[in-house]
């Protein structure tokens, strides 16, 4: 199994045991909250590069 889909099958599973344990508002306050805080810790430079091969990716 590649590391990427080990990170998605535990993403899964950590969403599922949050969404059975939480209310609907704190999940999504949470899924949507830990991506957004993680690039805003970015520097500048960080951010230019994250976007340049996102872009790139895309343009495949």
């Amino acid at each position: 199994m590649s590391k990427r889909a080990k990170i998605a099958v535990g993403g899964v599973a950590v969403g599922l045991i949050l969404w059975i344990w939480l209310p609907l508002w704190a999940v999504l306050l949470i899924v949507l909250g830990v991506p957004a805080a993680a690039y805003l810790t970015l520097d500048p430079s960080q951010r230019r590069r994250l976007r340049r091969v996102t872009r790139k990716e895309l343009g495949r």
